[in-house]
């Protein structure tokens, strides 16, 4: 235990961290032994309903493990004297919230009071991008519990957005414990899902204020997606960001970027540094994108999390217990 406190010491004195915390293989053997199954057949159901669940999941994962960790602060709903997480400008389009819940009523039901809506979350995005493989893609270690805790300004202080250049990306992921490596790695994660136009418009039409394009964005992209995004005014129409391919979870994304289709500023970002141009190049394999990228996302998984008696276990996962 001291060895354990003086590690985490030392994150915190480099990383601003403490990742991993008591986290296990199995946690609930005992307590909710069907639990994982319940999650799985339960995710399973809803992607075969949704196909673009996985990718609304892993997003919806990621923001919440960018706020005070991987603790469901991102599914509480705001009060009367509260604005959430979720209500926050980047989380407006957040999606699979109906999901979860769905799957905590099924879990609730079975084991009451006994598994966290933050480890929910953590499988249930797992589960989502596996049932294209049929296999599990990565292990998920549990134990979570989940924050009291849910500010909207936290999430517009934490979350890395669309426009950012890759020194404000590397500070963001840094800040949570995530190299450089696992920048590139879970930007794959735009390999499935949508962008909406008005977080890449002013690429097409007023890149530098002077309505112009982004020279470095490929020209034939750019003019297909000035058909699909005709303003800079537009707000709800959406664009795959993997062209073509954006339910089916491969390293597409990685060839794209690499012929400067990457949709996002953030995307193009990667390639300002031979490090991470390098790196996006060699994700190109599908096999080493894979493996890379399940090693990635168990690391985000663990941030910040919550364990022990720390947080509670919540019973519906949008409201703290009363």
């Amino acid at each position: 235990m001291k060895f354990r406190i003086l590690l985490c010491v030392v994150l915190l004195g480099f990383l601003g961290v403490c990742q991993g915390g008591d986290l296990k293989k199995k946690f609930y053997r005992d307590s909710c032994p069907e639990a994982e199954d319940i999650i799985k057949s339960k995710t399973q159901q809803h992607v075969s309903d949704n196909p673009n669940l996985p990718a609304k999941l892993i997003r919806l994962h990621f923001h919440d493990c960018f706020v005070r960790g991987c603790d469901g602060s991102v599914l509480l709903s705001s009060t009367s004297n509260n604005s959430a997480e979720r209500d926050a400008i980047p989380n407006l389009s957040l999606a699979g919230f109906d999901v979860i819940d769905d799957i905590k009523s099924a879990v609730e039901a079975k084991c009451p009071k006994t598994v966290s809506c933050a480890d929910i979350l953590t499988l249930a995005t797992r589960d989502a991008v596996s049932v294209q493989f049929n296999k599990p893609m990565w292990e998920v270690l549990t134990g979570r519990r989940d924050g009291t805790v849910s500010t909207s300004g936290e999430a517009l202080a934490n979350i890395p957005t669309p426009f950012f250049n890759l020194t404000q990306l590397r500070q963001s992921f840094a800040s949570k414990g995530l190299t450089l490596h696992d920048l590139v790695v879970l930007s794959g994660a735009h390999t499935i899902g949508v962008g909406h136009c008005n977080l890449f418009s002013n690429r097409l039409y007023n890149f530098t204020g002077k309505g112009d394009q982004d020279p470095s964005l490929n020209s034939n992209y750019a003019a297909f997606l000035k058909t699909k995004c005709t303003s800079l005014s537009d707000t709800t129409t959406t664009v795959e960001m993997d062209p073509g391919s954006s339910t089916k979870f491969n390293s597409d994304y990685y060839s794209n970027l690499l012929q400067n289709k990457g949709l996002f500023q953030s995307d193009a970002a990667l390639l300002k540094l031979d490090q991470s141009a390098d790196i996006a190049g060699e994700l190109v394999d599908e096999d080493k994108f894979l493996t890379e990228f399940a090693e990635s996302m168990k690391r985000m998984g663990k941030i910040e999390v919550l364990t022990g008696s720390d947080g509670e276990i919540r019973k519906k996962c949008s409201v703290v217990n009363s």
